[in-house]
């Protein structure tokens, strides 16, 4: 369904971006992302001080391939930066590197931020990255299923279509409809809460 009629307007930018999950013969998936920006209009070039990058012609087209195992955990990275708005950008390559043996299925945000934040590396190649691990779970099946039958699903309860209380869990999913995991109490309150006035602030 398309999008209701917007008010008049002019295209200035267009990004682009691409996942594919590929299983491979060894046992190892390849999950793979492309990320395209360029402007629709002509614009001056910033590598080059005399000259003009044309409306439709690359910013950024940047590639990554992560491989993964059954577990979702970074066995290998290969990464290309075809086009680059300053010459030193492919500098941000190298880092990437520091991802392998991370695990797309626990705390890979975090990871991300950990090994390739602020100028460690790319803006454009976290961004992809972020993503990779959305794309690896809709490759990958065995992400979805529990090796403990009485354990749901990891995706159920993580969007609406899921929810636990919801038409998509009674009807595909009819065991633990209703079973929502409660959640983890808060922890115990210390000895200087407890002894705080109930109207006290900070």
């Amino acid at each position: 369904m398309p999008l209701i009629p917007s008010a008049p307007r002019t295209l200035k930018h267009v990004r682009r971006v691409n996942y594919q999950g590929f299983e491979r013969e060894d046992g190892l998936w390849d999950i793979e992302g492309e990320l395209h920006d360029s402007k629709a209009y002509d614009a001056p070039s910033f590598r080059d001080a005399t000259g003009t990058r044309r409306a439709g012609e690359p910013i950024h087209h940047m590639w990554l391939r992560v491989t993964v195992n059954r577990q979702l955990v970074v066995q290998a990275i290969d990464v290309a930066m075809d086009a680059h708005p300053l010459k030193d950008c492919t500098a941000a390559q190298a880092a990437l590197q520091r991802m392998v043996g991370c695990s797309m299925a626990r705390g890979w945000r975090q990871s991300i931020q950990k090994h390739l934040g602020g100028v460690e590396s790319c803006t454009h190649l976290r961004e992809l990255l972020f993503n990779l691990a959305t794309a690896a779970f809709q490759s990958v099946p065995a992400v979805f299923s529990s090796a403990n039958p009485d354990e749901p699903p990891r995706h159920l309860g993580q969007c609406t279509g899921w929810d636990f209380n919801g038409n998509g869990v009674k009807e595909y999913f009819p065991q633990f409809y209703g079973r929502a995991p409660k959640a983890p109490a808060p922890p115990p309150a210390t000895a200087s809460e407890k002894s705080a006035p109930s109207g006290s602030s900070a």
